[in-house]
């Protein structure tokens, strides 16, 4: 649908009975987040807080809670932008169904954005403070509120209001706190390897003033767009057009360039001065802590009349935001291949926070003429995944060869794990980076954005058959051939390296690499073990491969690491890591409330 704005969405969600109502005042210090986790766990509809303690703005939460609402929202676009796409990866598919090539030829129409008047740009419509704005904080320790799904809008030095040349990100905004001046400067807190950082490079050495506006709400295609991992050249404002069924309008404020459709717009200026931004609870389950980043002084803040505000919560995942990264893969799966030929599929896996673990299926096509006994071309695809776009910030590579057994699924994570531990050879098939960039959220490292990388890549026949049986130790069965193991509180890297020597030599008399070739170290192995998921997030979110990997019978040839018995991941909590997230205990009970027997949310309870 062409919405131009959230509350045309809004009401056409409400139409369909896909919109739950509060009208019951809320808080949005803890409260108002702690209820859309609830909600979206449950499966629940997108909810609209009409009344916000302390403020004049209603506000959305959970507007692509589930995938099918996300098709629902682009219902009469998703299937033409699946189509453009995929002609990327097979464009003769496309000559052979004229028909849908028309309608998605005439959708890309859309893509061109169009300029209009401040007059006829109902952004504009009113002004507001900093302070008026819905101060929603998610979770206990985090440095204030924060915007949770802005857009952010900035453009080359050289093409000023020319949004073909622009950049639109999802970067959070802290709105106060810390030595924020208030109703005067918001924090911008962006990682690496983002588009805006360019921007800023650019302006930094023309000499000439950062212009960012941020935009909050307007048509939902803004939002998604802004995630969108897009080839470098494609402005995200043309994808949103082609989503939305409708172009991006914009008008020109000064110097700024504004989405005359948004119901919020923040404009003002990057300063020279950085100041702290954060704590946050972020989407790895863990706060990010307060860092010094960039900070935008603010020159006007406008709304619409009917403006509603947007916002989402994340957390340990799944979480709203794992919707995006579905709908993402379920619009660019196809066009994989073709951005790195031989790489079949990949999946940035969710439960472990999506950068710390990725999963690939590749080909094996170096010697068609014999048989492939080791890991060759994917050894290849592996360097160049880590060199892909937001690929490149994988903390853990996983690869396998498809001609071993073509019907795998990359999504059935237990599966792969036992293809991929049934045939590696520890001896031989992990590659590490010891002194590399991680992701800035990724608190496992020896520093922000430091850290280190591992590939396991495995082809081959199956070297062994997992057990589940528990051997005769202190130990808890995640799945087959993974055991969860305790361990003492982890104190300092000087003291681990002889704590892990030392179950290595104990384990060896006790575990077979054929039977157990896993073996994670934690400081909770029921809970470990309790669920598939609870592994993943324990074991690489909390591990840095280069200082957190050891094994049984470990040695090092010719610069090699391996070892020929069960490799041990250190996964305990380690004083550097930043704290998980945790609720807040009379926050929790207020809301219980609401969900229980008679309560206003009960048929979610």
């Amino acid at each position: 649908m062409g919405y131009r704005s959230t509350k045309e969405c809004i009401d056409d969600l409400d139409k369909h009975g896909h919109l739950l109502r509060i009208a019951e005042e809320v808080d949005p210090d803890l409260e108002m987040a702690e209820i859309q986790r609830r909600i979206y766990q449950a499966g629940g509809p997108a909810i609209l807080f009409e009344h916000v303690k302390g403020c004049a703005f209603p506000c959305v939460s959970n507007l692509f809670g589930t995938t099918e609402r996300a098709r629902f929202i682009f219902r009469d676009t998703y299937d033409n932008v699946c189509t453009l796409v995929a002609s990327k990866a097979d464009p003769v598919a496309l000559l052979k169904t004229p028909l849908k090539a028309l309608r998605a030829g005439l959708s890309a129409l859309n893509a061109l954005p169009k300029r209009v008047s401040t007059k006829n740009a109902p952004v504009f419509e009113c002004r507001a403070k900093l302070s008026d704005l819905p101060p929603i904080i998610g979770w206990p320790d985090d440095g204030g509120p924060f915007i949770t799904l802005p857009q952010v809008y900035s453009e080359h030095p050289d093409h000023p209001g020319k949004p073909l040349k622009s950049n639109l990100g999802m970067y959070r905004i802290q709105l106060s706190g810390n030595e924020f001046v208030r109703d005067k400067e918001v924090g911008l807190h962006y990682q690496i390897h983002r588009g805006i950082g360019v921007h800023q490079k650019l302006h930094q050495d023309s000499g000439k003033p950062f212009r960012v506006a941020i935009f909050i709400g307007g048509p939902p295609a803004m939002s998604f767009s802004a995630v969108m991992p897009l080839p470098e050249g494609m402005p995200e404002v043309a994808f949103a057009g082609l989503l939305a069924g409708r172009r991006f309008r914009y008008a020109r404020y000064k110097d700024w360039t504004v989405s005359a459709d948004a119901d919020f717009c923040i404009v003002g200026t990057i300063k020279d001065e950085l100041k702290r931004e954060g704590p946050f609870g972020d989407h790895l389950g863990y706060y990010s802590l307060d860092h010094l980043f960039p900070c935008l002084e603010v020159e006007e803040v406008f709304h619409r009349k009917d403006a509603i505000w947007p916002f989402t919560v994340v957390g340990r995942p799944p979480q709203e935001d794992t919707t995006f990264g579905e709908v993402i893969h379920d619009m660019t799966g196809s066009v994989i291949p073709t951005e790195v030929p031989g790489l079949r599929a990949v999946n940035a896996v969710d439960a472990a926070g999506v950068h710390p673990l990725l999963l690939a299926i590749g080909q094996e096509r170096y010697t068609p003429y014999m048989k492939t006994i080791r890991p060759s071309e994917l050894l290849t695809l592996a360097n160049a995944t880590l060199g892909k776009g937001q690929l490149s910030l994988a903390k853990y590579l996983f690869i396998v060869n498809e001609a071993d057994q073509p019907a795998l699924d990359i999504h059935d994570i237990p599966a792969y794990f036992n293809h991929l531990l049934s045939r590696i050879r520890w001896e031989r098939d992990l590659h590490f980076q010891t002194e590399t960039s991680i992701d800035t959220l990724d608190y496992s490292g020896s520093g922000m954005n430091h850290g280190s990388k591992v590939v396991f890549a495995c082809s081959g026949e199956p070297l062994r058959t997992l057990k589940t049986n528990a051997p005769e130790i202190d130990c808890a069965v995640v799945a087959p051939g993974i055991l969860a193991i305790p361990g003492s509180a982890f104190s300092d890297y000087d003291v681990a390296p002889a704590e892990l020597e030392a179950l290595a030599k104990k384990l060896e008399k006790q575990l077979s690499v054929d039977d157990f070739p896993l073996v994670v170290l934690c400081d909770d192995p029921a809970f470990c073990a309790a669920d598939f998921n609870n592994f993943l997030w324990i074991t690489f979110t909390r591990s840095n491969p280069s200082h957190d990997m050891h094994g049984v019978g470990a040695s090092q040839r010719f610069k090699h690491w391996g070892c020929t018995g069960p490799l041990i991941i250190d996964a305990r909590l380690k004083p550097h890591h930043a704290p998980p997230l945790i609720e807040d205990a009379a926050v929790t009970a207020k809301v219980d409330r609401l969900f229980a027997k008679g309560g206003v949310l009960e048929r979610f309870g």
